[in-house]
């Protein structure tokens, strides 16, 4: 076949954005075009959509507009729900463009399941956080309007795709749809140089994420207190800012962590590859997740992950082979595993060796490149490619 033409249609990009969806679109926009694709990827931005994030839904549509008459494509994916009324947009011209292109989302996440995850967090009992008056309105405000486009984006696309089979089973539960596809998040496609700063000793846990309550850093702050008992020198790293973060620092001073816990505020993709040279361990102790893109970063440079064993975490971290998978809300289980990974550096370092080679024989750009030719344009590969 000739080269397919893909426009793909996301909101949130590098580097203007720190957004783990904007750098999947750019890790299999260079897939695509490995695989022998011509890909065109439409932002925010000058000759892409115009205005503020917030109206990109809205925006969207005349941005398209222009790229369906110039570039043509054979293929159209939106990405996440803020591309529903480009979806529905592309479905109505289809039938009058030439070629008509295949309309494909790719989601993240269901946006029902964020709802549910802004809510307490409890171990034991004891109710370790709360959600913030941001994260209220998110729930009440945004959230019922992201459902509705993820549902409309869905019952318009020809194909919904999803970055974990977990996912994919939320997306068919959740927005009806028949017979979702995986198409897992991948990394190595972009050229990302580690920013090392001076200042922090080798041998820290780290935290990479938006401060929101369903990353379950309260959580995290429990476990690392419990750990001080047994592991005084504990360090963790927290690389992120969020709307939950003056009562992740209001906890943490509760807690007397101290030192023990130092907020790095928004680091940069180069600053957090550097900030993991140094991790004994990566951890993440959500409570929902898609699939976690700093995890397979991680899982690359050699570092093991400490996770919870949500959502499609346990896709890509193997317990006892590429990492320590525990329960949600569970602060002496995570207690027990950072102890583990603290205490045993040569199993720390075997588990993350196992993580690297798990990235290169399954979560490189040209993996979901294959999928995705396999499962959108229906054959193995690209002829002439």
């Amino acid at each position: 076949m000739p080269a397919p033409r893909v426009l793909l249609i996301a909101n949130t990009l590098p580097p203007a954005d720190i957004s783990g969806v904007g750098e999947q679109v750019l890790q299999l926009a260079a897939g695509l075009r490995e695989a022998g694709c011509v890909v065109e990827v439409l932002g925010r931005g000058p000759g892409g959509v115009a205005g503020p994030k917030v109206l990109f839904p809205l925006f969207a549509v005349p941005a398209v507009a222009r790229a369906l008459r110039r570039f043509r494509p054979h293929v159209v994916q939106v990405h996440e729900s803020d591309g529903g009324l480009a979806a529905l947009f592309t479905a109505i011209v289809a039938p009058l463009l030439d070629p008509v292109p295949r309309l494909v989302a790719l989601l993240q996440v269901s946006y029902v399941e964020e709802w549910k995850a802004v809510r307490p967090l409890r171990a034991g009992g004891r109710v370790l956080g709360r959600p913030g008056g941001v994260e209220r309105r998110f729930r009440w405000l945004k959230a019922p309007l992201q459902i509705l486009l993820g549902s409309l984006t869905a019952s318009v696309a020809d194909l919904v795709l999803a970055p974990s089979a977990a996912t994919a089973v939320e997306i068919r539960r959740d927005y009806k749809v028949a017979a979702p596809g995986v198409l897992p998040n991948v990394t190595g496609g972009l050229e990302v140089r580690p920013a090392v700063a001076a200042g922090e000793a080798p041998g820290y846990f780290l935290f990479v994420g938006r401060l929101r309550i369903r990353k379950g850093v309260e959580v995290l702050l429990e476990a690392v207190n419990v750990l001080r008992d047994r592991c005084p020198d504990v360090r963790l790293l927290i690389a992120g800012d969020g709307e939950h973060r003056g009562a992740l620092e209001r906890r943490a001073a509760e807690l007397g962590l101290g030192p023990a816990v130092v907020f790095l505020g928004r680091c940069e993709a180069g600053r957090v590859r550097g900030l993991l040279l140094g991790a004994r361990a990566l951890v993440v102790p959500s409570i929902y997740e898609g699939m976690p893109l700093v995890v397979l970063e991680a899982m690359e440079a050699g570092v093991p992950v400490v996770a919870s064993a949500v959502s499609g975490i346990p896709e890509v971290v193997e317990d006892g082979v590429t990492g320590w998978l525990v329960p949600p809300e569970a602060p002496e289980a995570l207690a027990t595993s950072l102890a583990a990974a603290l205490g045993d550096p040569d199993e720390a370092a075997r588990r993350g060796a196992a993580g690297r080679r798990r990235v290169e024989e399954r979560f490189r750009p040209a993996h979901a490149a294959a999928a995705w030719v396999r499962q959108v344009l229906g054959c193995e590969t690209i002829s002439g490619s």
